[in-house]
């Protein structure tokens, strides 16, 4: 039976907050033993919330599973030379400090390259270790306002709005994740570690590849448009009779037959709606069209007709109907993690990613849980296992 696919490779973990411990919850989920290494008062969000349990905050635990915790003072030079001992036994440092803070400890990658060549090094930071802004915090809400996202986000004639769930954070762990382990193949072929600088707002702008690419094409800015896909029409929510259903019909096909289903056959040849770029161009006035109809029944009643024709539907759904939802069950997204400490049990999404399916082997880690455990160096658990890579 295969095993994880990062089983075996060890990762040294000086991340806090969201982007960093997204990335390293990935190479966790995946079976990288992941050492989180903590001040004495942990990471901070450690303290984010609601809700929390036992005073630490579900966030934290969102992020955290499958890591061990090791509590330390990385300003002692006898404790940072213990940390630099398990860096010269490990595979991956990852940091989310900003630019500079590693090498006044001691441990940029220039220090930890001097022990173990091969080790593979990534910083996460707002933007990036080179660079007039390198110096500048970056969090999620101020990258998602300077990348443009806030820009287009939100109702036309609207003010600005934030993603709000952290999306920067979590697509530059996605990336440094991803990242990392192309960086491991690398050295699987050739030997040698190498360095890693992931910016959030590098990742934000990728994040926003296809709206870049038509403003760089055509100089235009886009406007917010609420549900609507800007390059696609009709692809947006609409008014029922009591509630909102959201309809993806831009496809010729599909447009002739929701016209059909909503007895407007006359608008499949409308010149103003006759063509993708057509419906784009006249959105309000489709968007007019259409609505009128589709207020007339209910929500439940149009997604079974939509379906019967094939055309693409959805209810609006709370995160309570989300759950609900048979797809999501089957999909086995959900697990049970431990509350380390407690006998209870938390429910999280768990990693989408599979083959096989990533296991949850432990809880988000109580503040310097696995101190003594790692750090002693007879401990088993600092034994080298055979890698992956």
């Amino acid at each position: 039976m295969l095993g994880h696919a990062l089983e075996g490779i060890r990762v040294i973990d000086f991340t806090q907050i969201a982007s960093g411990p997204t990335c390293t919850l990935m190479l966790a989920d995946l079976g990288a033993d992941v050492i989180k290494i903590e001040a004495k008062e942990g990471d901070v969000a450690r303290s984010l919330g609601p809700p929390w349990i036992d005073g630490t905050g579900v966030f934290f635990m969102a992020l955290n599973r499958n890591k061990r915790s090791v509590v330390t003072n990385l300003k002692d030079p006898r404790e940072r030379d213990r940390i630099l001992d398990l860096i010269a036994q490990s595979d991956v440092v990852v940091e989310n400090f900003r630019p500079g803070v590693m090498r006044r400890l001691g441990l940029s990658y220039d220090d930890v390259r001097n022990i173990n060549p091969q080790i593979v090094y990534c910083s996460i930071s707002g933007f990036g270790q080179t660079g007039s802004w390198k110096n500048k915090g970056g969090v999620d809400g101020v990258v998602q306002a300077l990348s443009g996202l806030m820009g287009i986000t939100g109702e036309k004639g609207g003010g600005p709005v934030k993603v709000q769930v952290p999306i920067v954070d979590i697509v530059t762990g996605f990336l440094a994740a991803n990242s990392i382990q192309a960086a491991l193949h690398a050295k699987a072929r050739h030997g040698k570690g190498q360095y890693l600088d992931i910016s959030m707002l590098s990742s934000a702008l990728m994040l926003q590849q296809t709206a870049f690419a038509a403003y760089l094409q055509d100089g235009q800015l886009p406007e917010r448009c609420g549900s609507a896909a800007p390059y696609a029409a009709p692809n947006e929510a609409f008014p029922t009779a009591d509630g909102w259903i959201m309809i993806v019909a831009y496809h010729q096909d599909r447009w002739a037959a929701l016209c059909t289903l909503l007895n407007v056959e006359h608008l499949i040849h409308d010149p103003r709606f006759h063509s993708l770029a057509n419906r784009v161009a006249n959105r309000p006035e489709m968007i007019q069209e259409l609505s009128a109809k589709l207020r007339e029944r209910s929500t439940a009643h149009w997604l079974e007709c939509l379906g019967e024709a094939d055309v693409l539907c959805a209810p609006i759904a709370t995160y309570t109907e989300t759950l609900g939802l048979s797809p999501v069950q089957d999909a086995g997204v959900l697990v049970d993690v431990p509350v380390e400490g407690t006998d209870s049990m938390i429910r999280q999404i768990g990693c989408a990613l599979s083959t096989p399916a990533p296991a949850v082997r432990r809880g988000a880690p109580a503040i310097g849980q696995h101190t003594a455990e790692v750090l002693d160096s007879r401990a088993p658990s600092l034994r080298r296992d055979t890698h992956s890579f």
